[in-house]
């Protein structure tokens, strides 16, 4: 059994199965997807016969399919879950990414078992309790430092760290928010979050004034750690997630084929002898990566350097796009351009955005686009709507570009193929040849034909005739690296015989790689079972089924809160814990005052407001951990809706009301 610490592996998302393809064919080691129930992207199911299709062409380059079953699970739902877990282990799934600690208490087939980010997992005693639990990978929170990665790398030595390092980001530590719940009864952790992060909120301090007025201070930029791969890998971290299941196929491409060329660089560089990818063949591509050109908010590396002030996307959850010129003209059907240093044109469809003078970001499709002097790079663009209808766009306005209907189309067209590198030899026989292919993994195969064997009239010509022949994999998942002929003199072999010779030998090899082929080890609980670092859990725990209470009190936990959905945390309560501090983004925060003449003292960690339409939050701040509480109660109308749905679906007034629940605790002001 090969040892999966020492392999680097690449994890994209996927939509779908045929996304989930593209991925692995654009240098994925590994495809997460949602199941066809209980993941935490509810719109982004899958059928089990999409799954085992996904698995199947994952499978023939070594690469493994993590299905998501990362929500919490009411008591009515464990049967169904538990059924599905075993359709899909029969469908080739390799592992199941599961929040619900519940799960571990049924019966459920050999497949590996990953802890989802939804877990939470900051510390290494958590880590390590995860580890002993039975788990073989673990997603960390991605509000980690190195120095922390690091800590947890010291106390998990059988587990595999999987670490985000691009997309959107959660403000909350995950698994710790409750806000889309509480204000409209949709559980981010039963897969339907509302995002109430991307709303606008007015910030308020203890007297009433404005600090922030429609700014969306719970949002953030999206997280990108190109620059830190290498510090990664030296912290511990083994497998590279890209976030994205609600995606499509130009972001997954792109991000994807962006990372297989980081992480390549990282596996050819000194300091990491010793590590491999963990998949086979290579990527070759047809297109240059550019990250920068798929949606998001702006990046940034979040804690991974340490804190900094600029992780927020305040003015807008919206994409601006990249540079692309400024207005010289406008009339009332038509702008006229001058384009950026850089940019080479514009077409038709393209998404054009700007921001107006309260700061808002707008945007028009521009139906049609025509050079009026290439040379200068001046466009006219025809808008989809009147020029006067545009909110202050003007001559001299910088313009955007959001969506490029020219980069859409690379990204339509094929763009990757990934090809498993083979070594090809020609042997003689006493009646006819056999041929041998050994693929860069060592796997073989083999194939012979029967042939009368006739000397060629043109050696130089037989040569080249075998070579091309025998090397003609185009259609198959390999590549020749070489062709060897060990024959004793120039043949001429008919080419329908090499043709014959080479279908089957490639036949032979990939049955070879398919007998192989081993599913990836369910890790063994420790025994007796390890303690949970802590005798009492909260709601924060998400304890929402009797199965998941068992879990806790086998491994030692004496105080079981429910989970938050189950309705008994009906005061204020803390909605969301984050890493995030408003404070310090707004440069309100003592820490930063601290030193400078005259501010120093004057600033206090009080409490602050936040208000969006009828919606009042509360934010609190424990500087000790220096983190942020946004603390709110659930409405009513949302407790009434909630409840019935919850009694209707258990013969119990609640899945685990026996449950001793505590007032929920959260840092004063």
């Amino acid at each position: 059994m090969h040892d999966r610490l020492r392999e680097l592996e690449l994890l994209a998302p996927a939509r779908d199965a045929d996304i989930g393809i593209a991925a692995i064919d654009h240098g994925a080691d590994a495809v997460y997807i949602g199941g066809p129930s209980f993941g935490a992207r509810e719109k982004a199911g899958n059928s089990v016969a999409d799954i085992e299709r996904l698995a199947r062409h994952a499978h023939r380059f070594g690469a493994r399919i993590f299905v998501t079953l990362n929500t919490i699970l009411r008591d009515d739902e464990l049967e169904d879950a538990r059924r599905m877990v075993w359709q899909l282990h029969g469908a080739g799934a390799d592992a199941l990414i599961v929040q619900d600690m519940g799960l571990l208490e049924l019966d459920l087939p050999p497949l590996q078992l990953h802890a989802s980010t939804q877990t939470d997992i900051r510390t290494p005693e958590k880590a390590r309790f995860l580890q002993d639990a039975g788990f073989s990978q673990m997603v960390l929170a991605r509000e980690l430092t190195l120095a922390q990665i690091q800590a947890i790398r010291a106390q998990v030595d059988r587990a595999v760290l999987e670490f985000f390092v691009h997309g959107a980001l959660c403000v909350a530590y995950s698994g710790l928010c409750f806000i889309s719940h509480a204000l409209t009864g949709r559980s981010a952790n039963r897969g339907s979050c509302s995002q109430e992060c991307r709303q606008p909120y007015t910030v308020t301090d203890a007297a009433g004034h404005i600090i922030a007025h429609d700014k969306h201070v719970l949002s953030l930029k999206d997280n990108d750690q190109s620059a830190n791969l290498r510090a990664l890998v030296r912290a511990g971290i083994r497998s590279f997630k890209i976030e994205g299941r609600y995606k499509d196929l130009g972001y997954v491409k792109n991000v994807t084929a962006h990372y297989r060329q980081l992480l390549d660089a990282v596996l050819e560089g000194e300091g990491e002898r010793g590590l491999r990818p963990a998949s086979s063949g290579r990527t070759t591509l047809f297109f240059t990566p550019e990250p920068e050109r798929n949606f998001n908010r702006g990046t940034t590396d979040y804690f991974v350097s340490g804190r900094k002030d600029d992780i927020g996307a305040f003015d807008t959850p919206k994409y601006a796009g990249l540079p692309l010129g400024e207005v010289i003209a406008t009339g009332p059907e038509h702008l006229d351009v001058a384009l950026a240093e850089g940019v080479t044109s514009l077409a038709n469809g393209d998404g054009l955005t700007w921001w107006d003078l309260q700061g808002e970001l707008n945007g028009v499709q521009a139906n049609t686009a025509r050079a009026l002097d290439e040379r200068q790079r001046r466009w006219r663009v025809m808008p989809n709507e009147p020029v006067a209808s545009l909110k202050d766009l003007k001559r001299g306005t910088a313009l955007f570009r959001n969506r490029d209907m020219a980069w859409d189309r690379t990204l339509d067209s094929k763009t990757a193929e990934r090809r498993i590198e083979v070594d090809l030899r020609l042997d003689e026989l006493p009646d006819g040849l056999l041929l041998t292919l050994t693929d860069a993994d060592g796997h073989m195969g083999q194939a012979e034909v029967a042939v009368a064997l006739q000397p060629a009239r043109d050696a130089a010509r037989a040569d080249a005739t075998l070579r091309e022949a025998l090397g003609k994999l185009g259609t198959t998942i390999f590549g020749a690296r070489q062709v060897e002929l060990a024959l004793s003199a120039p043949w001429f072999v008919p080419v329908g015989a090499l043709n014959a010779l080479r279908r089957d030998a490639v036949a032979a090899l990939e049955a070879a790689r398919t007998a192989a082929w081993q599913p990836l080890p369910r890790a063994r609980a420790v025994q007796p079972p390890a303690p949970y670092p802590d005798d009492s859990i909260s709601y924060l725990a998400n304890v929402y089924n009797h199965k998941a209470r068992d879990f806790y009190a086998r491994h030692g936990v004496q105080v079981i809160e429910a989970a938050y959905e189950s309705h008994q945390v009906l005061g204020d309560a803390s909605l969301m814990i984050t890493k995030h501090c408003v404070r310090y983004s707004l440069s309100l925060c003592p820490k930063q005052a601290k030193g400078v003449t005259g501010v120093q003292g004057t600033i206090r960690a009080e409490a602050l407001v936040l208000k969006h339409g009828n919606d009042t939050l509360e934010l609190r701040f424990d500087c000790k951990p220096c983190e942020m509480h946004v603390v709110g109660r659930m409405q009513p109308h949302v407790l009434r809706e909630a409840t019935a749905q919850l009694q209707a679906a258990s013969q119990q007034a609640a899945p685990i009301q026996f449950y001793r629940s505590r007032p929920a605790a959260a840092p004063r002001g």
